[in-house]
């Protein structure tokens, strides 16, 4: 038997779901929320309800949006000859941070990960693949993660576009090896976009 609330419990519960909270946090930002204002508690919950019916996925390079093309996809000012793949959404506001990329980019909104049952129908390359198919790509950088899973992928897509008449870069290992390029400096971000290089089979 739960010693909450049936009401608390459940919002730990939901709350316990997201990305490193744990039973703890989970339990401290629920009584946060019942603590605060009804009026700031429901400008939370109107939050999360208008970011599920408001946002989606950008048709050209699946990065989150709420409009169709997105930002850098309708930028008159961006270069479509150079595509940089990431792996998350998350990830182009830190290429973005370094001001020296002036490209568009392509979200696979996931990694190849066999162990998770990931593998390349989960991905989206398909459109990755139309898009370097169309002739105007001359360069596609893999901005994946030096993870284990970032680098596979890396090697898989850089196979998939072996065959199209496109330079395949690799960001340099300016961001840590293991880490995820969420949490890297701008300095850090900027030598590993600038040392990027060829993938070589």
């Amino acid at each position: 038997m739960s010693q909450f609330a049936e009401p608390m419990a459940r919002l730990i519960d939901e709350l316990r779901k997201l990305p490193g909270i744990g039973s703890k946090s989970a339990q401290r930002l629920a009584f946060h929320i019942l603590r605060a204002s009804t009026e700031d508690a429901g400008a939370l919950a109107d939050a999360v309800r208008e970011l599920k019916a408001k946002l989606l996925l950008c048709s050209t390079c699946n990065n989150v949006t709420d409009v169709d093309p997105c930002v850098y996809c309708s930028s008159a000012t961006r270069s479509r000859r150079l595509v940089c793949v990431v792996e998350e959404p998350g990830n182009i506001a830190v290429i973005e941070k370094t001001r020296s990329y002036n490209g568009v980019y392509h979200v696979l909104h996931g990694t190849l990960s066999p162990l998770h049952g990931v593998g390349p129908e989960h991905l989206r390359t398909d459109s990755l693949i139309a898009r370097v198919a169309q002739g105007e790509v001359e360069e596609v950088i893999l901005a994946t993660n030096p993870t284990v899973e970032g680098e596979a992928t890396a090697v898989y897509l850089a196979d998939l576009l072996r065959t199209a008449a496109v330079r395949v870069t690799r960001i340099a290992t300016g961001v840590p090896a293991g880490s995820d390029i969420e949490y890297a400096d701008e300095v850090t971000m900027t030598r590993a976009m600038e040392g990027r290089r060829e993938l070589k089979f």
